[in-house]
């Protein structure tokens, strides 16, 4: 039975996950990856995560989501993803800023930390940055840039907006290939 749609479920890792389909599906480890079956078989997802603590709460990909990530684990093997080598934080912007430069929202991503030799740090964007627009979308959060990393990206020339302690300023960023964890 789904319970849920659209919900947005945080791994352990700490990344986001988008989009995903609540359901009382009993799902134990080892048997995520299965399809997740309407009552007259059409798959609609891949059960994919329980919430231990919890009884009878899991979540499936939908089936666009895992065809959409199929094509290049097929192809390539494994799924890149953008980076920019950034470190930031949620933070509120000054009221008085975000009706001077007319921002649509009071938040951003304040850069606490730039990795040496990253796009970030290439683009001349600096710790103390409020990132507010990635590829002409504005950004209120972390989770927002996430996600417009989470597309292929990579070697694209993309703009980024960011507020310099009163001013708004344009940034071009070429994110690049997220390097592997160790």
């Amino acid at each position: 039975m789904v319970s849920a749609l659209g919900r947005s479920l945080r791994t352990a890792t700490g990344r986001l996950i988008d989009n995903v389909i609540q359901t009382d599906a009993a799902l134990n480890p080892g048997n995520s990856g299965g399809p997740f079956v309407t009552s007259s078989g059409e798959v609609v997802g891949v059960n994919s995560a329980v919430i231990f603590p919890a009884q009878g709460i899991c979540f499936a990909i939908p089936i666009n989501v895992a065809k959409f990530v199929a094509v290049p684990l097929i192809r390539e093997g494994r799924i890149k993803r953008s980076y920019i080598g950034v470190g930031g934080q949620n933070v509120p912007i000054l009221r008085r800023l975000v009706r001077y430069h007319n921002l649509p929202f009071e938040t951003g991503v304040l850069i606490i930390m730039v990795e040496k030799n990253s796009p970030t740090q290439r683009s001349g964007l600096v710790e103390g940055d409020i990132i507010i627009s990635f590829d002409e979308k504005p950004i209120q959060n972390v989770d927002d840039l996430h996600r417009l990393l989470s597309g292929n990206k990579i070697g694209i020339s993309l703009n980024i907006t960011a507020i310099r302690q009163t001013e708004k300023l344009g940034f071009n960023i070429v994110p690049q290939e997220a390097p592997a964890r160790k």
